[in-house]
């Protein structure tokens, strides 16, 4: 059952502990209003750390018992109606997006730097094996949070170290190896927040890094709807295929329901194409699920990450089972 949501008396209620924070507190904040899909119910209460100290004291002072999640860019993210009970962080982009060289071939950056923003500094630094950031619409807390790849490389490939903070505020310092890398996902605990990573990558000339991002940015706009209200792909690859070879074995390029669609461009993405809500996206997508089971035996995975409670009479069940 839905829990009724009430940011203003969440933030009475801690107003004491979280009196001491510098960052902005937001109650009952349209979700539709930053994440790509513009589709989507509110946070109860959106939370923007000024900085990591600001967010580790937050995270000392909202009682366990309290959900508290964190959000990044909003490029992969649906919301569902009924809202996200609880807290929501939002990693704000003067605390944590910025990116800095520390060594001929080294970059740190903020998790809530944009992905291209890395790219572009690397290339300024003329710090080869970025290129495929360029393409890739989200934020580095994504990024690391599933191992985002594109163009035969991932960020496993990249990472040599990351900044976390546990539920209690505790600081970690995780080695690539912590982060238990695999395909579009990482072991490190969930409730871990990434405030920034240390990359590595090969010196190159600017020349070369420059082509190789631009050959990602035509196959983007190529391929993919890049103009429209979408959160990227939809699903993983499963392994001997790929996701949109099975949608569209499965009937599915184009197929609506409601004001959501599957692209005929690229059949792996899914558009709010007129005013979809967040039941119409996740219905389409449990649709396409069903239906490549159906046609293939296959299960196809999420890759886009869905948050939030339904609305009564409004859920959406796995593989409409």
């Amino acid at each position: 059952m839905a829990v009724k949501l009430d940011g203003e008396a969440l933030l009475k209620q801690l107003e004491k502990p979280l009196s001491g924070i510098r960052g902005r507190l937001t109650p009952n904040s349209g979700m539709d209003k930053i994440t790509w899909f513009r589709a989507g119910g509110p946070a109860e209460v959106l939370f923007q750390p000024a900085d990591e100290d600001d967010l580790a004291e937050f995270l000392k002072n909202v009682p366990e018992e309290i959900p508290v999640m964190t959000v990044g860019i909003g490029s992969n993210l649906l919301v569902r109606e009924g809202g996200i009970p609880g807290f929501v962080i939002r990693l704000s982009a003067k605390g944590f997006g910025e990116v800095e060289r520390v060594s001929d071939t080294r970059l740190r950056a903020g998790t809530a730097t944009p992905d291209k923003r890395v790219a572009a500094a690397a290339l300024e630094a003329e710090i080869a094996g970025f290129h495929f950031y360029h393409g890739i619409p989200g934020g580095i807390g994504g990024a690391l949070r599933m191992n985002a790849g594109a163009n035969g490389v991932e960020t496993c490939e990249r990472v040599v170290e990351v900044r976390a903070l546990d539920r209690k505020g505790h600081l970690h310092i995780l080695s690539n190896a912590d982060m238990g890398y695999a395909y579009r996902h990482c072991s490190a605990p969930k409730d871990f927040i990434f405030t920034s990573a240390l990359f590595e990558g090969p010196r190159g000339e600017a020349a070369a890094i420059r082509t190789a991002m631009d050959e990602v940015q035509n196959h983007r706009e190529t391929v993919q709807p890049i103009r429209e209200k979408t959160g990227g792909s939809t699903f993983k690859n499963p392994e001997g295929t790929s996701s949109w070879k099975e949608i569209d074995k499965a009937g599915c390029r184009g197929l609506t329901i409601g004001g959501a669609h599957m692209s005929t461009m690229h059949c792996n993405f899914m558009i709010n194409g007129d005013n979809a809500t967040g039941y119409d996206l996740e219905l389409l997508g449990e649709t396409v699920r069903n239906k490549v089971r159906a046609n293939s035996g296959i299960k196809l995975h999420w890759e886009i990450r869905r948050l939030g409670q339904f609305l009564e009479g409004r859920e959406v069940t796995e593989f409409l089972d």
